[in-house]
């Protein structure tokens, strides 16, 4: 069975459980926050979150748990058969973490954790996360998941990318990062009723 370490506060634990749940891989949960000692270190090297534990051995990294968990398991799919079109569903996840969720990351210990962060930090986190939301709406397909007609790992990426990226913009900038993206936001608000993220959402807040 598979250990998944982390905690649920993580957006990106909570990802790779709902790909988990989705692909009806059998778990269990440890909780394990992010830390510098050795248990953590081996598995995984940056002591970040999550990490899985598969047969006395660690991975780490969200996407490469996820690739993990689809060719454990190809159905349901979640990456498409043809290679370009896999490719694009990469290439999505890629900007968005990258341009999006990392950018949004600067100014999270002031947005949740009642930390403080320069006003230059802010003022460029502002400007870069306009700047990463034309460039990932170049990328969406939106008929009607993110890449296609298809759901994959990119519909994943997107609920938990904007889940902390526009709460950080909401509450420093007053800017909902969706607001000018109406395809990007309906297919946000629909895949919160998508069973396997609704799950863990629930199991979060409860």
């Amino acid at each position: 069975m598979i250990k998944l370490y982390g905690l649920k506060m993580s957006n990106y634990y909570s990802l790779v459980k709902a790909v988990l749940v989705e692909k009806g891989l059998d778990f269990e949960e440890v909780k394990a926050p992010p830390t510098q000692e050795e248990d953590n270190l081996q598995r995984s090297p940056m002591g970040k979150m999550p990490s899985i534990e598969v047969d006395g051995n660690f991975l780490s990294e969200s996407l490469a748990i996820a690739r993990y968990a689809e060719q454990m398991k190809p159905e349901p799919a979640l990456l498409p058969s043809d290679p370009f079109a896999a490719a694009k569903v990469v290439e999505l996840i890629c900007h968005l973490k990258l341009d999006v969720e990392l950018t949004a990351r600067r100014c999270l210990p002031e947005a949740f954790f009642g930390q403080t962060v320069s006003d230059e930090t802010k003022q460029e986190t502002q400007k870069d996360l306009d700047k990463g939301m034309k460039a990932v709406s170049r990328l969406f397909v939106c008929d009607p998941y993110a890449a296609g007609k298809e759901l994959t790992l990119a519909d994943f990426y997107t609920f938990y990318t904007f889940g902390l990226a526009n709460g950080v913009s909401q509450k420093l900038f007053g800017k909902d990062l969706l607001a000018d993206h109406p395809k990007i936001q309906g297919l946000v608000e629909s895949l919160s009723s998508h069973p396997s993220i609704a799950r863990v959402e629930q199991e979060k807040a409860g």
